[in-house]
């Protein structure tokens, strides 16, 4: 194991003592950064989202900013606008929150359709162009939106073309028992002794060693027979009638290429994470249910019949051949 991968696991290590019972999260939050990618978190308000991604930003060089969605916010006040300097006779730019490092979009469904786009533009082109000029965001920029699942009226749904922006959709469920007395300990710990934590002693992850990582993880090994498994799920959604008549009546639309490469870099992520120098099948299989239940369109008849995004995936998974 690398120092690279032994730094990363730390890191992974500092944040899951942080935050209780959210593992799955924690990893993905940790594959989104290594693949470049943005991510869509789903969950009930009180699963410690905001405070998830707040401790990554101590886990790592890198500032972190939280916006709240609301149905009056702007375009401005997310990319910035040009202020008068009556003094100069001049305008300034001034940035808005995207140009930190790490965002917290919470509750994005709640703005309207303009506010998601100036959002989705900045993750797919990492810029911002306001009046003339254009302006680059940080090298190290990452979005994690939220959507509440028990709250749909007054919100505006993501279209189907700007969910497959988002690397992954990864649903948070509560914690078990056992977690939540941990956290209720954690909670008390830290009233008593104030805002003092972990923080403080955990040295931050530069950002050149996660840049590192990042070209470590490109580098693992897949075998070319398991990289024909990982286009034949994606190439499957788009032509499900191969695996049965049953997926060909669920399947309204299929994912797009970037939904390979997508599944190719977090797969890569999760095995070099887990100590590994090379793609297993179950890491394919694990992260196709994230990288796929955003981008899939399942038809009337399958929602008819009470059929989910995950429930096609899976029955997918059980059709197709592992080398």
């Amino acid at each position: 194991m690398s120092d690279i991968q032994k730094a990363l696991i730390e890191l992974k290590a500092y944040i899951s003592h942080e935050i209780i019972g959210q593992d799955v999260l924690v990893e993905r939050m940790l594959i989104g950064l290594l693949a470049d990618g943005h991510i869509l978190v789903e969950g009930a308000p009180g699963l410690a989202k905001t405070r998830a991604i707040n401790v990554l930003s101590h886990g790592i060089e890198g500032d972190f900013h939280r916006v709240q969605f609301t149905p009056d916010l702007l375009p401005a006040d997310l990319t910035g606008t040009e202020i008068y300097r009556p003094q100069q006779g001049t305008f300034e730019f001034q940035k808005g929150p995207l140009f930190h490092n790490l965002i917290l979009a919470d509750e994005i469904n709640r703005s309207p359709a303009k506010v998601q786009s100036a959002l989705l533009e900045a993750m797919a082109e990492r810029q911002i162009t306001v009046g003339q000029a254009t302006y680059p965001l940080p090298e190290l920029f990452m979005v994690m939106a939220t959507q509440n699942p028990i709250e749909q009226e007054g919100t505006y749904p993501l279209p189907e073309a700007q969910l497959d922006r988002f690397l992954l959709q990864v649903k948070v469920s509560y914690p078990n028992a056992a977690h939540e007395k941990t956290i209720l300990r954690l909670v008390r710990t830290e009233a008593r002794k104030g805002t003092e934590t972990s923080k403080k002693v955990f040295k931050p992850l530069t950002q050149l060693t996660l840049f590192a990582a990042r070209n470590a993880v490109l580098n693992l090994h897949l075998s070319d027979a398991l990289e024909d498994y990982l286009l034949q799920i994606i190439l499957a959604t788009r032509n499900p009638t191969v695996y049965g008549e049953d997926l060909a009546g669920w399947l309204q639309y299929g994912a797009s290429p970037r939904a390979s490469i997508a599944l190719d870099r977090c797969s890569r992520a999760k095995a070099w994470l887990a100590g590994r120098d090379y793609v297993a099948p179950e890491d394919i299989q694990d992260m196709a249910f994230d990288v796929l239940r955003h981008r899939l369109i399942l038809s009337y008849e399958a929602e008819a019949e009470g059929m989910t995004t995950d429930d096609v995936i899976k029955v997918l998974l059980e059709r197709i051949a592992v080398p």
